[in-house]
């Protein structure tokens, strides 16, 4: 078995407690239920919109610098993630496909060393 995660990505105004309706929150429910019952997931969990991340940098000083935001300027972020055991990459690229649909979002399949 191998260990793999599988992240949601959101554009960085997407708020996940005003964007996500009825029909999308059932379907993750679902999704996680059926993840369950087939005994892969180690871990999952959805994040709070990007306004309250901080970002921590080290600096040539070594010193760590706080700041407010994201730690890279992009236009998307993780907005959630499982970490699933499974048999291989193909087992979960189909759990990412389903996570893909039930998310309606990008989804990004990275396996752990």
């Amino acid at each position: 078995m191998a260990k793999y995660l599988v992240a949601i990505h959101r554009y960085n105004d997407y708020d996940p407690l005003t964007s996500e309706d009825e029909a999308m929150s059932q379907d993750i429910d679902t999704l996680n239920d059926e993840m369950a019952a087939a005994g892969i997931i180690i871990f999952v969990g959805g994040l709070r919109p990007i306004s309250s991340a901080k970002s921590l940098r080290l600096q040539n000083n070594g010193e760590v610098l706080v700041s407010d935001g994201l730690y890279l300027n992009t236009t998307e972020h993780v907005g959630g993630f499982w970490v699933l055991e499974v048999v291989n990459l193909e087992e979960a690229l189909a759990w990412a496909r389903k996570a893909a649909i039930a998310c309606r979002a990008s989804v990004e399949v990275r396996p752990f060393h």
